[in-house]
């Protein structure tokens, strides 16, 4: 079992003067469920190499059992410091793809072209794709190849909140708001609770609606990859 994971390489928190990146629990809570899976995990990224994080991510406030395992754990270390170029990468080297949030990918995630290119080979081989938080942002530069219409059109997703983003104080920092943009491309958006675990499956898409629910995310694409896989069993001759 392959699994890419994909993390934003953007370190700005627009012109505040403060860095921003990936949020450390959307990568160690599914990097120890498919772990303890036994899959094999490649990270990548816009730019490759070392992953940035939020400081916020590793701060004591945010800090949690999983999160300080991951900062002792020698190959995530190693993971978040070697990861690909996203234009290096084929979706047919993988069975499914997770796509980490942060604030960074506001940023660098809905302009990318490799990401929206590989994304459309995920979904046109009908493989699991998980996008967790602010990585939703992911799906808004994809379009449905039949219509033209944006892809998220119809779907089912959730993503980080507007009351979310206003508690963090940053919604007038961001480039967009997530929930707004979902929304306005035609989305059916739905929430749960503010910070609590909320989660929408739609096909093959899982999303999450915050780093609290990567934990959920990435049980569910485990789940929904090996219903898959038995339905591509039971159906060999």
């Amino acid at each position: 079992m392959n699994i890419l994971i994909v993390a934003t390489s953007h370190t700005q928190l627009g012109d505040t003067g403060r860095k921003t990146g990936l949020w450390l629990e959307e990568l160690a809570f599914p990097y120890y469920i498919y772990k303890d899976a036994g899959a094999t995990m490649v990270l990548a990224s816009p730019q490759g190499g070392p992953v940035p994080l939020d400081p916020k991510s590793e701060s004591i406030l945010a800090s949690t059992p999983t999160i300080r395992k991951f900062q002792k754990d020698p190959e995530g270390i190693s993971l978040l410091a070697h990861s690909l170029p996203l234009a290096e990468v084929k979706a047919d080297d993988y069975d499914m793809v997770y796509v980490g949030g942060g604030h960074g990918a506001l940023w660098d995630f809905p302009g990318d072209r490799s990401l929206a290119s590989l994304l459309d080979h995920f979904i046109a081989q009908q493989k699991v794709i998980g996008l967790v938080s602010h990585g939703v942002a992911a799906l808004l530069a994809l379009q449905n190849n039949s219509t033209g219409e944006p892809l998220v059109k119809g779907r089912h997703l959730t993503g980080f909140s507007n009351s979310e983003q206003k508690v963090v104080g940053l919604t007038d920092v961001v480039p967009f708001s997530l929930e707004s943009r979902l929304v306005a491309d035609g989305a059916i958006y739905t929430k749960g609770d503010d910070f609590r675990t909320h989660t929408v499956t739609d096909g093959k898409i899982i999303s999450g609606q915050n780093p609290i629910s990567s934990l959920e995310v990435s049980r569910k694409m485990l789940a929904l990859l090996k219903e898959s896989t038995k339905g591509v069993v039971a159906a060999r001759p």
